[in-house]
């Protein structure tokens, strides 16, 4: 299950995409259209920065912008920056890798599904990207 905040960085980049500007978005306007608490955007989209997928600008017309083209950056990515592992056990992640002290992988039918799992969303969220988070309606 995605937690909120993995929830609301995808949702605030969707909007981000569908505003199709290239000028600054306030987080109050984002926070707002999206209904998502004002701080906890500042600190997601503040994380989004600092992995370089964002920009910012101060001052009066200022708020956040991509850093990179929304078709170019990877959900795979956002994933792993906000939530963390993709994998559901520590044993199968890619990035995030860590063995099970009670596990013998080479024999662990749950190991063997996870990395199944693991492998068939990536393959999704390797594929897609920030910018099919927008659908026009």
């Amino acid at each position: 299950m995605l937690s909120k905040k993995t929830q609301y960085a995808l949702q605030a980049l969707s909007y981000m995409v569908g505003k199709q500007t290239e000028s600054p978005i306030l987080i109050a306007e984002i926070a707002e259209a999206k209904n998502i608490p004002l701080k906890f955007l500042e600190n997601i989209l503040l994380e989004l920065k600092k992995a370089g997928f964002l920009e910012s600008k101060k001052g009066k017309n200022g708020g956040y912008l991509f850093a990179v083209d929304p078709s170019n950056i990877k959900l795979s990515a956002i994933f792993r920056t906000v939530e963390g592992p993709i994998a559901l056990l520590p044993c199968v992640s890619l990035n995030f890798y860590k063995k099970c002290e009670d596990c013998n992988e080479k024999i662990c039918g749950i190991n063997k599904v996870m990395v199944e799992v693991r492998d068939n969303t990536l393959a999704v969220l390797d594929k897609r990207t920030v910018a099919d988070l927008y659908v026009n309606k």
